[in-house]
């Protein structure tokens, strides 16, 4: 399939513009839709390597492991699906090149001409050499297919192993652990969550996992994998220590899809390299999400969650469509763990002061300040105070440790007493 445009403007020979998106995660869903939204007469298409309506990924790790719900039970365009914002699907049209000279994405369907592309590839499992993907009773998890087969995979699993405590290894651990299975961590770093949390607030989301009979090893370094007689895996550790499991999740993080750039002569660091406007080092091409590199407050910065992958893709759809904004998003992520919401916003830096707020119940709220404003805070359960200390950093409103502190005196009141 060829769909050629001579020129990318209305104003010559009143032609519409061509918008193509790469990708089938929420970068390149809202990238497409914002596309569409901005210039009503454009056609855009998105092309997904998968064969369904791109679904939302953060359920594969809790609701479906449970048999709560489905992948397609959540379109990440909503029940209309895409069709419903003007936005043509295509499927199974994995792109396998890029041809900037004659402005085509190659796929396997054929080669859609652009004015505009959208590269919102998302980003990829790392994996282990000695458990590969596809090995029999390994487990990566990132599609609905890897996710199904998982589940279908617990309803006989009596132990699992799963190396990783970030995001998706403890929520993995945790599915497993309400499903009444035996589970044990295995992580290399002095501590989980290492990556967002401090470390008062990953001792007590450690503490929530092994209440519920989850086993966390932590500086386990593997060594070697070998697998018994009866399919079981068993994993040794450095400190020669053994692990046995019916099935093994590996939940060792996430590297960005930036091959198809790379191959195509777009400049590449460890992601897509992009402007605030989410332009690549081609003006024809933007790329938005976990595969690009962008400005942050410091630099170059990758983010991996959710809500950036959402909000940077708006930014490169609308500007692909012929607007000029930037982003400037304050990043934030979530993870549902048994009956823990744990938040983040804002971005970590170093040199900070912590302070803690108590909270009722399990829940529990530290915030990192820098020349008296709020930079990065991560809470359990504290949902509404994290929503006004999003508005503190967007605000860079100025505020008080001892007043963080206190419970007794309201974040809202803080925002309310700056304006």
């Amino acid at each position: 399939m060829v769909r050629r445009i001579e020129d990318n403007t209305k104003s010559k020979a009143g032609m519409a513009r061509n918008i193509v998106v790469v990708g089938g995660g929420p970068a390149a869903v809202f990238a497409a839709i914002e596309a569409k939204r901005r210039d009503g007469a454009a056609t855009v298409t998105l092309l997904t390597e998968e064969d369904c309506e791109p679904y939302e990924k953060p359920p594969l790790s809790k609701a479906v492991l449970l048999g709560k719900a489905r992948p397609e039970d959540a379109p990440i365009a909503g029940r209309g699906g895409l069709a419903a914002h003007g936005v043509v699907l295509v499927r199974n049209a994995r792109c396998t090149a890029i041809d900037r000279t004659a402005r085509e994405a190659v796929t396997p369907a054929g080669r859609f001409s652009y004015d505009r592309l959208v590269i919102a590839s998302g980003s990829v499992m790392r994996e282990l050499p000695p458990l590969p993907p596809g090995a029999p009773r390994v487990h990566y998890l990132r599609t609905a297919a890897q996710a199904r087969a998982l589940a279908d995979a617990l309803a006989t699993c009596k132990h699992l192993l799963v190396v990783g405590a970030g995001l998706i290894g403890l929520e993995v651990a945790a599915s497993a652990a309400e499903r009444n299975i035996e589970v044990t961590v295995l992580e290399v770093a002095p501590r989980i969550m290492g990556r967002v949390c401090d470390e008062d607030t990953s001792a007590r989301i450690q503490q929530e996992h092994q209440r519920h009979g989850v086993e966390i090893v932590l500086a386990a370094e593997i060594v070697q994998v070998t697998r018994q007689l009866d399919g079981q895996i068993a994993i040794e550790t450095a400190d020669n220590e053994l692990y046995v499991g019916d099935h093994v999740v590996i939940g060792a993080g996430v590297r960005p899809d930036d091959a198809l750039a790379a191959a195509a002569g777009l400049r590449v660091a460890d992601g897509i390299v992009v402007d605030a406007q989410c332009r690549t080092s081609d003006p024809a091409i933007f790329a938005a999400g976990d595969c690009t590199r962008f400005p942050g407050p410091a630099g170059l910065v990758r983010l991996e969650n959710w809500r950036h992958a959402q909000e940077h893709g708006a930014i490169a759809g609308r500007n692909a469509a012929g607007a000029d904004d930037s982003y400037a998003a304050v990043p934030s992520f979530w993870s549902e763990q048994y009956d823990l919401y744990i938040q983040g916003v804002g971005w970590p830096e170093p040199g900070v002061e912590r302070v803690r707020r108590p909270l009722a119940g399990k829940g529990t709220l530290m915030l990192e300040l820098k020349d008296g404003t709020i930079r990065y805070a991560v809470g359990i359960n504290a949902q509404r105070e994290l929503a006004a200390v999003r508005r503190l950093i967007e605000r860079k409103i100025p505020v008080a440790a001892a007043a963080l502190a206190d419970p007794t005196q309201p974040l809202n009141a803080m925002l309310k007493a700056r304006a």
